[in-house]
């Protein structure tokens, strides 16, 4: 007896439902092939019934269809089981059926008689009945919705992808959050998948019952006449009533599991179990409540019709009624309360503008014809999606600030293959990829030996040519440098980006990466701001070092920079050159190639021409107000040799003093590819020049 206990241990069952579960379906084959005694059929049409009724309860408590994913497997095994039972129930019924009504078995022969009460004429209406309600009514509907339910999920899956990877790449989600929702919108697209299919094993259960009961009565007539020798009625009498009590049996379960699947593929998108939503959201309409409370009781007072149970069923919706505009009262009370409190630290809040403040603008935005959409989650290459999560990883690195969410959507006016990227909802830049090829890049400006559209990168300007995917590696082998589609976007993206991302470091980005310093830094804020300086102050100065690629990571230097210049120094410019020369050693190892700093000097005469036209005091505001046709001269002249071989070869810095710096940048600006202009007070002492010539 202990070793039957222990073998019947739950834990050991569970592991080895794989074992029991595989028993079990060869059980369910075995009864299609060898006949089966009446006691087990008894059994197993009573764990059928059991198994039903599990199945519809389970399908009532669950909040979302996705907990009860496995469904469509168990709706297959529920059928299957049910269909084996009415091949074992046919045999007996047809093999011992002249014996009497309880030749079958005990469940069949009281389905009948509690049912029928004894007239199959009863009983075939009956079973007609349960037929068509099955049949027509609950298994035709979900059917329909589990086939709307599977296209419309299956259209939407591009979409919610999408939708999941320009979350993750906003820094919404993080990576595992992402695989979460990912897996949970590819299990509901397969499960609504298999719903559909599931839903024509309902079907085909509820008209292969009406074959069986047809081929089991007219079987059962002809047996019965011609083989045991009975008489016809007695026949028609004794066969029937087991037939139809065996389709009872059968047609019973079989409309719980069909009401079943009706109510998980209606669920939708319902939050919560079916009971909590039902009574939520029809107690929800108290006026509705009342209307039909009063209609009721109207129904009970016309002449004729019966007054109590219209007017019991009239009271008890009326007092739902009330009971439903008492409990809302009651919510709106216990939310205006603290919504009172919260005004004051609302009010307060609201003063500091983020990016929430700037309603509608997304700060950037990548809008993509209609059919580049699968760019967004092409399996061959890397997705856009992840390409920009890693350019918000290194910009963050690179330069100290993180990149705004990039919204990414498709913009049916744009031309096929065409693409365009705004930044504050104003176009910075747009180009055209194709999305089946690979674009090849000439760095040295030579012939691309391969067919394909000739065109021109567009972040860099290089000659550049769209190749076949079969020819990417031979272009490789050549020296060319090749790319997918997506990477020609994304590399797009960041430039402009980082031409523009001085307009994109809001107050509120301020504000978070003071708030995430220590706290000696933030009581040297505490103490600078607004004593010395104002946040907006500081917000400029961040923004006039970003937009020259100088990379804000070290913000206490800055911080303790502004605090010490702020006294003397007033103006802007002033202060961002005085921060610029303490991230001296910062700025000269990004520019130095191994620790050689290749420069470009300022003449005297051109040091002097600068100095000599800047209009206003060093602490204010100042301007250059050097002659035109002078500004052509220097511009030529700086042209001239900052595009010489042996001076481009080597990528270098022009030299100025501090005093003249940000003019002399102003005007180099202008000759296209950011050359950078540093001051001789930013210059580590430690680093080697190379002078490669002068202007």
């Amino acid at each position: 007896m202990e070793r039957l206990f222990a073998a019947l241990n739950p834990s050991i069952l569970v592991r080895r439902g794989d074992i029991i579960f595989t028993f079990a379906l060869i059980a369910v084959l075995v009864i299609l092939i060898l006949p089966m005694p009446t006691w087990l059929l008894d059994i197993a049409l009573a764990l059928s019934i059991t198994l039903s009724i599990i199945i519809l309860v389970t399908a009532l408590f669950i909040e979302q269809p996705l907990e009860f994913n496995s469904f469509p497997m168990v709706l297959l095994v529920a059928t299957i089981f049910r269909l084996s039972l009415n091949v074992a129930s046919t045999r007996l019924i047809l093999s011992n059926g002249h014996e009497g009504p309880a030749a079958a078995g005990h469940i069949i022969y009281a389905f009948g008689r509690f049912i029928m009460g004894g007239n199959f004429v009863i009983g075939l209406i009956i079973f007609s009945i349960l037929l068509i309600i099955n049949f027509m009514v609950i298994t035709k509907g979900s059917g329909r919705i589990a086939e709307v339910s599977a296209r419309f999920s299956l259209d939407a899956l591009p979409g919610k992808q999408m939708a999941i990877d320009a979350d993750l790449a906003a820094g919404a989600l993080t990576d595992q959050q992402a695989k979460v929702r990912r897996k949970m919108v590819e299990d509901e697209s397969n499960f609504y998948g298999a719903m559909d299919g599931a839903a024509k094993f309902v079907r085909g259960d509820a008209v292969a019952g009406l074959l069986i009961t047809f081929i089991n009565i007219i079987g059962g007539i002809l047996i019965g006449v011609l083989q045991q020798g009975i008489s016809l009625s007695d026949a028609a009498a004794s066969y029937t009533f087991l037939t139809v009590g065996d389709g009872l049996v059968s047609q019973i379960p079989g409309l719980i599991v069909s009401v079943a699947a009706g109510m998980i593929v209606s669920k939708g998108s319902t939050q919560g179990s079916a009971d909590k939503a039902l009574f939520q959201q029809l107690s929800a309409h108290p006026t509705a409540l009342g209307i039909c409370s009063f209609l009721l009781f109207v129904f009970a007072l016309i002449p004729g019709i019966p007054f109590f149970p219209f007017a019991i069923i009239a009271t008890a919706v009326s007092g739902l009624a009330w009971f439903s505009y008492e409990k809302i009262q009651a919510q709106k009370d216990t939310a205006t309360a603290p919504s009172k409190k919260a005004d004051s630290a609302t009010s307060t809040a609201s003063q500091l503008p983020g990016k929430e403040s700037i309603s509608g603008i997304d700060m950037v935005r990548i809008e993509l014809s209609y059919n580049l959409l699968p760019l967004l989650n092409r399996n061959d290459g890397v997705k856009i999606t992840d390409q920009i999560k890693n350019i918000r990883e290194q910009l963050g690195i690179e330069l100290g600030f993180v990149l705004p969410a990039v919204r990414m959507q498709d913009n049916m006016d744009l031309e096929d293959n065409h693409y365009s990227i705004k930044i504050k909802e104003i176009e910075a830049g747009s180009g055209k990829v194709c999305p089946d090829k690979y674009l090849a890049m000439s760095p040295n400006g030579e012939d691309i030996p391969f067919p394909g559209e000739v065109t021109t990168e567009p972040a860099f300007g290089l000659p550049a040519k769209w190749i076949a995917g079969s020819q990417k590696d031979a272009a490789e082998h050549k020296g060319f440098t090749v790319v997918d589609p997506a990477t020609v976007i994304t590399t797009h993206m960041i430039e402009l980006v980082k031409e523009n991302i001085s307009e994109l470091i809001t107050f509120a980005d301020v504000q978070k990466l003071i708030d995430g310093l220590n706290e000696s830094h933030r009581k040297l804020v505490n103490d600078m701001v607004p004593s010395q300086v104002s946040m907006g102050t500081i917000q400029r100065i961040l923004q006039n070092l970003l937009d020259e690629k100088i990379s804000i990571r070290d913000l206490p230097t800055i911080l303790e920079a502004v605090s010490e210049s702020g006294l003397g120094a007033k103006s802007i410019t002033a202060l961002t050159e005085f921060v610029r020369s303490r991230l001296g050693r910062q700025i000269t190892h990004s520019f130095a190639q191994n620790n050689v700093l290749n420069v470009v000097m300022l003449s005297s005469e051109w040091e002097s021409e600068f100095a000599s036209s800047i209009v206003g005091d060093y602490n204010s505001a100042r301007e250059l107000a050097m002659a035109p046709s002078q500004l052509q001269k220097f511009i030529k002249k700086s042209n001239d040799l900052l595009n010489r071989s042996d001076v481009a070869i080597h990528h270098p810095v022009i030299v100025t003093s501090s005093n003249i710096r940000p003019f002399v940048q102003t005007v180099i600006d202008k000759l296209g590819p950011r050359t950078p202009v540093l001051s001789q007070n930013e210059i580590h002492h430690k680093v080697s020049i190379e002078t490669l010539g002068e202007i």
